[in-house]
C-alpha cells in the first residue's frame, strides 16, 4: 500500500489568493516544496502539516487525508 497523503493546499491557496511563494515564505520553506506537496510528490512532516493548517486557520483534516478528497461541484 502506497503511503500517499492527499491534500487541498492548492485549493486553499486559490481560495485565499496566496501564491506558492507567499505560502512558502510564511512557512519558512522553499517555494518548490509547496509544489511537491500539492502534487503529492512529498508528504509533509507532522510539524509542517500542522503549520500549514494553522496558516489557513483550519483543522489538519480539512487540508490532509489518507483518502482522496471527493470532487467539489
Amino acid at each position: 500500500m502506497a503511503e500517499t497523503v492527499h491534500n487541498r493546499i492548492a485549493m486553499l491557496r486559490a481560495e485565499r489568493k496566496v501564491s506558492r511563494r507567499e505560502l512558502a515564505e510564511a512557512l519558512d520553506v522553499h517555494y518548490q516544496t509547496i509544489g511537491y506537496l500539492e502534487r503529492g510528490e512529498y508528504s509533509p512532516s507532522l510539524f509542517l502539516a500542522l503549520r500549514i493548517a494553522e496558516y489557513f486557520e483550519v483543522s489538519t483534516d480539512v487540508v490532509f487525508s489518507i483518502r482522496e478528497f471527493p470532487r467539489i461541484g
